[in-house]
């Protein structure tokens, strides 16, 4: 995966390049607008973050620009948290919008939940989906264990989906949260432990093998087996 950072803070700039480096991702920088748009016109990335104060063009004249001829994610990033700012960015087309100053953990779990969305858009999604005794129908919207229909609302089977689309990968809390209910995640909210302990009464309760896991201190796994660092 390649991305494109678009930062004139070279400090930051800097950091934001060896922390996405040490989880994988090649990266490039530009350092002012003009740089920045050619880049990203010219380049091959799989996702843009975007500062919007940046000398020769703005980060929103730069995303204005790029959305006439690709779709290339970007996520913009800003000193001002301005609900028009915010506005302005989203209806130009970015993917998602984060306010420095910011922690890098949760701008990764941004990127790869942005990078997910693009490829489930990218990609057909499979008439069904089995894992086990599980099975999905996602053409009815459906879920079945051992020929037993699960009595989910919807809420809950996309939660079920989500998982089950990235299988035997633990999901945190915040990419979830973005997932399934498209929203930012928020410390204080619950929101994802009770639909994970309601999920799990109809999933994996009534029957003898359990599939849903919850990994301490990072979040969630469905697959058939775990070993002894989880909480099933």
């Amino acid at each position: 995966m390649r991305i494109l950072v678009v930062e004139d803070n070279a400090k930051l700039a800097g950091h934001l390049r060896r922390g996405l480096a040490e989880s994988g991702y090649v990266v490039d920088v530009a350092t002012d607008g003009i740089d920045g748009r050619h880049m990203a016109m010219e380049g091959s990335y799989d996702l843009l973050l975007l500062d919007v104060m940046l000398p020769g063009a703005d980060g929103f004249t730069l995303l204005e620009t790029l959305r006439q001829h690709k779709d290339t994610p970007v996520i913009m990033l800003t000193a001002a948290d301005s609900v028009e700012d915010r506005v302005r960015g989203l209806r130009a087309g970015a993917d998602d919008y984060l306010v420095k100053p910011f922690v890098f953990t949760e701008l990764l779990a941004r990127i790869q939940a942005v990078l997910r969305r693009g490829a489930a858009g990218a990609h057909h999604e499979p008439d069904r989906m089995v894992l086990g005794d599980l099975e999905l129908d996602t053409i009815r919207r459906r879920a079945f264990r051992a020929g037993t229909r699960l009595d989910l609302t919807a809420q809950e089977y996309t939660l079920l989906s989500v998982l089950l689309r990235h299988r035997g990968e633990v999901m945190s809390r915040t990419v979830l949260t973005e997932l399934v209910w498209d929203m930012n995640f928020d410390g204080d909210s619950n929101v994802v432990e009770v639909a994970i302990r309601r999920l799990r009464s109809k999933l994996d309760e009534p029957f003898p093998t359990k599939l849903l896991h919850t990994v301490r201190g990072m979040g969630y796994v469905l697959e058939l087996d775990r070993g002894n660092d989880t909480d099933a």
